[in-house]
């Protein structure tokens, strides 16, 4: 049903993986997208299904698989996108192959990047972890662990089953308004992983290109949304509601 599949070799061994996968107010695909152009990272694989839906994302005149793995050499990263919202019954098989994807090339953690929904966002940033020594260390940078609550989708399922395959994992999120998609939900993301990671990535240009980002996503939502109404509900699963992603 889910399957990763990489160009070539890759030597990946303690790196870390970032899943940027849409969610709500839509962090993690502005910043994932950010962080592509910024870090220059190279396209190294994609992320297949059967149940993803029939798209090709268009850049600079190539088509391209719209769930894609880039990679960072300098910085030793990895980062996992997609250009389409994904369907809450296919998070556990997903996970499940992100996790032995990360085993099997000996990547050190994954971090998540996404969203707390709130009526007034802080400008806070926010983590929940399953490994104490990355608590600790996100402490350290001011990056504030959620005492309770609850979160959903992908980033979810990483934390839920990550001490199956002994592999740590930290979500990094901030607060939004579910009804505005604001980049600077996207800056205070990047913020918090520019602490983490020692990236340095500069934010100068990021309202800019998150608003295409976030207008480029809406618009795949809603050529799916239309594709699924001339086809029948049968053809794909349907596309789910923002709301249910962290």
């Amino acid at each position: 049903m889910i399957q990763i599949k990489i160009a070539k070799d890759q030597n990946l061994k303690g790196y870390t993986l970032l899943e940027a996968f849409p969610g709500i107010g839509l962090v993690g695909a502005m910043s994932g997208s950010y962080i592509i152009e910024k870090l220059n990272m190279e396209v190294i694989g994609r992320i297949d299904s059967d149940y993803f839906p029939p798209l090709s994302a268009v850049h600079e005149s190539v088509p391209m698989f719209p769930a894609r793995i880039y990679k960072s050499k300098e910085f030793k990263l990895v980062l996992v996108m997609a250009e389409f919202a994904i369907p809450p019954n296919l998070s556990y098989a997903i996970t499940q192959e992100l996790l032995s994807f990360v085993r099997k090339y000996g990547i050190s953690r994954i971090i998540s990047v996404g969203g707390l929904p709130v009526n007034k966002p802080s400008e806070k940033i926010y983590m929940i972890s399953s490994d104490s020594a990355l608590v600790e260390s996100a402490k350290k940078l001011n990056i504030i662990p959620i005492k309770d609550g609850m979160i959903a989708g992908i980033s979810a399922s990483l934390l839920n089953y990550s001490s199956d395959f002994g592999i740590p994992v930290l979500d990094v999120l901030v607060e939004v308004n579910p009804s505005i998609t604001d980049p600077k939900y996207a800056e205070l993301a990047i913020t918090g992983l520019n602490k983490l990671m020692n990236m340095k990535i500069d934010l100068d240009e990021l309202d800019k290109e998150a608003k295409l980002v976030e207008v480029k996503i809406k618009d795949m939502l809603k050529k799916l949304k239309d594709h699924q109404e001339q086809m029948g509900s049968a053809s794909m699963p349907p596309p789910p509601d923002q709301s249910m992603y962290a």
